[in-house]
């Protein structure tokens, strides 16, 4: 019975989603993700032409759900539009509460490929940043606010030096304070 191709794929990027952001991208072998997908590695290699392709597809995969959940934090939350924003850092404080938790994958997998700006792994990353500022720039528009592009920018620099800071600290706390201080700027907008 000839197998589903497509299935297999996502067997191969859910290993890899998994190995990836629980090691690192090169701490985790070609091998250790054919493995763990139950595959060969002439198999994955039939799906993902180099690893290099396979961990941008791990990014890009990660991209809309998490600008999902996001959102939906967003939504979730009555009140004005600063606790609002406030409520997508709790989330992110009570991701970085469990055991597992490893931080900003597209960060981190920018940390480990600094030396490469190019690779399409690190512009998927840099894309789903500003994916997320030009999410929030649109809301800050939305609710009336004239340099919401500005509010984004600085609200997503908050996000960013939360991820890192919770992150090299192992304190959520840090995620809950730059979060305080997006509500205070988004409460005092000009």
């Amino acid at each position: 019975m000839p197998r589903d191709s497509a299935e297999t794929r996502k067997r191969i990027l859910n290993a890899a989603n998994r190995l990836f952001y629980a090691q690192g991208i090169r701490a985790v072998s070609v091998d250790a993700v054919a493995e763990k997908a139950g595959v060969t590695k002439k198999t994955l290699y039939y799906h993902f032409k180099s690893k290099d392709d396979l961990v941008t597809e791990y990014l890009t995969s990660r991209d809309q759900p998490n600008l999902d959940t996001f959102r939906k934090w967003f939504d979730e939350t009555d009140g004005p539009l600063s606790d609002k924003v406030f409520a997508i850092f709790e989330g992110v404080a009570k991701g970085a509460r469990h055991p597992k938790w490893r931080g900003c994958g597209f960060l981190r997998t920018a940390g480990e490929l600094a030396a490469m700006p190019g690779h399409p792994a690190v512009k998927a990353g840099a894309a789903h940043k500003k994916r997320f500022e030009q999410w929030l720039a649109d809301m800050f528009a939305a609710d009336g606010i004239a340099a919401s592009d500005t509010l984004a920018r600085r609200v997503s620099l908050l996000m960013e030096g939360a991820f890192a800071s919770a992150l090299i600290h192992r304190d959520p706390a840090y995620v809950i304070d730059a979060g305080e201080a997006a509500r205070d700027l988004v409460s005092h907008r000009p």
